[in-house]
């Protein structure tokens, strides 16, 4: 396996089914259709709030006007009142105050406990969608940057309050590791080096316990980068040498995540405006 030596990118269309959108395609022909037609994708950081509306791409993070901090610490939710502020204000711009037609996808760090993925659908629920999606911050990443088939695929999330990494299999999460660190809590001076070694502690660690080589499979492969870290060369090209892998990122890393979330509102809308096929009588 190479190392990347030259920044190389490996940038996805962003119009190709992937296995986790093609997960969410077929849970919705089950017949969990939301009658929808526009929609909102959100990913929540301890840093900023990303959106995505469909048609008009990344909307601006609003700057809470409040005097408030950021509501998210850690990956979970510090502040359910001030956060339910942040999130009004996006979907007031994005969707207008009537949003009965709409859908909000929403995306949350791997490993975040029933608590906060609890109080994120409520709060999103206060908004008054028509159905809310939640899902982990992985396959969101994987459904933008991953390859098309399927098979296991490593996922590193570097962002400013934690770092993740986690295994997925066909779509769905089989391992992960999450560490209550990043950009924002290292010295700058050996900012690349530390965060390059939890990475790779935290995959030692998953390697340590697999026992039928998918580990070695998603390496294999080339990890998908996200996250602020994966906009820095100093980290990637570290890593990249230090696994002796090519590594996968898009044109922007930092907003992977929310533009893989933002594929899968537009599956679930197309889905949402598919007529059902009513049985009849053969002709």
């Amino acid at each position: 396996m190479s190392s990347l030596r030259d920044g190389q990118r490996y940038v996805r269309s962003v119009h190709r089914e992937t296995p986790v959108l093609r997960a969410h395609r077929d849970h919705l022909s089950r017949g969990n259709r939301p009658v929808a037609t526009r929609g909102l994708a959100l990913d929540l950081g301890s840093s900023r709030t990303r959106a995505w509306v469909p048609g008009h791409g990344l909307v601006a993070d609003p700057v809470p006007d409040d005097g408030s901090l950021r509501p998210v610490r850690r990956g979970r939710i510090v502040d359910p009142e001030s956060c339910g502020r942040l999130l009004s204000r996006i979907a007031d711009a994005a969707l207008g105050t009537d949003r009965s037609d709409s859908v909000i996808v929403l995306s949350h760090p791997v490993l975040a406990g029933a608590e906060h993925r609890t109080a994120a659908r409520e709060l999103l629920a206060a908004l008054g969608p028509t159905s809310v999606v939640v899902l982990n911050s992985a396959r969101a990443a994987a459904a933008y940057a991953g390859p098309p088939d399927s098979g296991p695929l490593l996922v590193i999330d570097m962002g400013a309050e934690l770092t993740e990494v986690t295994l997925l299999v066909d779509g769905m999460v089989a391992d992960a590791r999450q560490a209550e660190s990043g950009l924002s809590d290292l010295d700058p001076a050996t900012l690349p080096a530390a965060l390059v070694r939890t990475v790779l502690d935290m995959i030692m660690s998953m390697w340590r316990q697999d026992r039928h080589g998918t580990v070695l499979g998603a390496l294999r492969k080339g990890p998908v980068l996200a996250g602020g870290g994966a906009l820095r060369p100093d980290i990637t090209d570290r890593l990249a040498l230090r696994l002796g892998v090519r590594v996968r990122l898009a044109d922007d890393p930092s907003t992977t995540v929310v533009r893989g979330a933002g594929l899968i509102l537009s599956s679930v809308l197309r889905h949402a405006a598919t007529p059902a096929v009513l049985p009849g009588p053969p002709r």
